[in-house]
């Protein structure tokens, strides 16, 4: 059975390219992560959708304390952005050339770093410790 990770990995570079083509974009999705410029340009727009996927999870909680209707936990709508976000934030490794393997093995690394500062009472914060992922 194919890795979950992978196949939606997979179901991202194709909806990616899809959404491309339906837009009359003349992008080859798969030259993105072979060109700094348009890694620059993808990154921007996916973080761009990100952000306003977060204000629009952010939305359905009930942050507003002034908001005289007590529950406004959308919880349906709350696990729709979660999953908008992971849309953008696949689509923005892949530009960045990075595989489901790739993200799954920063991914480990980075939580041995972020346990260890945790470990540590993460007084300082060593930038350092970020330079061996990869």
């Amino acid at each position: 059975m194919k890795d979950l990770l992978g196949e939606i990995w997979d179901m991202q570079r194709e909806l990616n390219q899809y959404t491309l083509k339906q837009n009359g974009l003349d992008v080859d999705y798969d030259d993105i992560p072979k060109s700094r410029s348009l890694q620059n340009q993808w990154v921007q727009n996916y973080a761009l959708a990100m952000s306003q996927e977060l204000s629009e999870l952010v939305d359905s909680t009930n942050w507003k304390w002034w908001r005289t209707k007590v529950d406004l936990f959308d919880e349906q709508n709350l696990k729709v952005e979660l999953v908008d976000i992971l849309h953008f934030w696949v689509s923005a490794c892949q530009v960045m050339g990075l595989s489901a393997e790739d993200v799954h093995r920063m991914y480990m690394q980075k939580n041995a770093v972020n346990r260890k500062r945790q470990d540590d009472g993460y007084l300082v914060k060593d930038e350092a410790d970020n330079k061996n992922i990869g």
